[in-house]
């Protein structure tokens, strides 16, 4: 009896031994994921760190009468715990894949193989400017200001059919004698075409051209689109100066709520009503909200941060739904326009129930 006893200790042991040397190496043992998980959430109505860590206004507008806001709307973040020089451990994945407000993603999805840690960085933080001025743009575009708008050549790729018909820096202000307003607009007229050629005004050198140029075909499984082949940038002359500080956050998907807290300082009143509102979604000039990632991680965030309703884009909702944390409404929306009907229900205490939002 006594032997067995001791037997059963020993194998008892041992295994304690096994599992703690296990636990050892996964604690340190690299992975090939990432940790998504909510991060900070800043309020596009209040103040924000600057360079020198002092707070200053998140919005800030010279050139036109402001007023006074209340509440929030929230744009909202995610953090990513790793990166290609550390990558979190299998028992920090382990925690991870517990915790329902974090996920737990390939390496390779957010740090692209032959890209460093910083060459991202860069590349979010230019991403973030663009988002700036898209969504100042349709703020003041909503507004009834005229944002100067004009599309650019930034480069024609080589044998395309714009080689050699279109120059980097020619402004293309009109396609079959309609003015272009938008990289959109003109994308759409080209489409239309469908391979016929089209007719580009363009200003070069202060002086204005007519230029030809036939789309060519390109067909991607069942989808076919027509390309003349020139990379684009759209570039803004704005009547007022609309300066957002915002150090620190990287990416695209601030635009919508950019975007409202514009429009709230620029007009009386209170767009929510003085609720608190958080939201996420990209943004165009023209006003069309798009997709983000991360969004359960930030509808956590949203609720973390005290937020009783959430403004998601309409194409992530099928990453939503079931998802939900407690005490949080979502409210689906795929422009602008439909981002303000929604905050006007909310503000006047209407039927929040009947506006659009996330289901199977």
């Amino acid at each position: 009896m006594d032997r067995t006893r001791s037997v059963k200790l020993g194998l008892g042991v041992w295994a304690l031994i096994v599992a703690l040397l296990s636990l050892a190496v996964l604690t340190f043992l690299p992975s090939p994921y990432v940790i998504q998980r909510p991060g900070p959430v800043y309020n596009t109505l209040g103040t924000a760190a600057g360079a020198d860590g002092e707070k200053v206004p998140l919005i800030s507008v010279k050139g036109a009468e402001t007023f006074e806001t209340a509440g929030s709307l929230d744009l909202t973040t995610v953090q990513v715990v790793g990166n290609r020089e550390r990558t979190p451990s299998w028992f920090e994945l382990a925690l991870a894949w517990s915790d329902s407000s974090r996920a737990v993603v390939p390496l390779d999805s957010v740090f692209p193989e032959g890209v460093t840690t910083e060459q991202r960085d860069e590349r979010n933080s230019a991403m973030m400017v663009d988002s700036q001025h898209e969504a100042t743009a349709a703020a003041l575009g909503e507004l009834g200001y005229d944002t100067g708008a004009q599309v650019t050549v930034v480069e024609p790729a080589a044998d395309s059919p714009a080689d050699g018909v279109l120059q980097a820096d020619d402004v293309i202000s009109a396609i079959g004698g309609v003015d272009v307003t938008s990289i959109t607009q003109l994308r759409t007229a080209v489409q239309d075409a469908a391979g016929a050629p089209v007719s580009l005004t363009v200003l070069r050198g202060g002086e204005e051209k007519q230029v030809e140029v036939t789309p060519q075909k390109h067909t991607e499984g069942d989808v076919t689109t027509w390309l003349i082949g020139v990379s684009l940038r759209t570039e803004y002359h704005f009547p007022i100066d609309v300066t957002i500080q915002l150090d620190n956050v990287g990416g695209p998907s601030a635009g919508m709520m950019f975007a409202l807290g514009i429009i709230d300082t620029l007009t009386p009143g209170e767009l929510n009503g003085g609720k608190d509102v958080a939201g996420t979604g990209t943004i165009d000039a023209a006003g069309t909200v798009g997709p983000i990632g991360g969004i359960r991680q930030k509808l956590y965030g949203a609720r973390d941060a005290g937020a009783d309703y959430f403004l998601a884009p309409e194409s992530n909702c099928a990453d939503v739904v079931g998802h939900v944390p407690s005490g949080l409404t979502v409210i689906s929306t795929s422009t602008l326009e439909e981002s303000l009907s929604a905050l006007e229900v909310i503000a006047d205490g209407g039927d929040v129930d009947s506006l659009p939002t996330c289901t199977k």
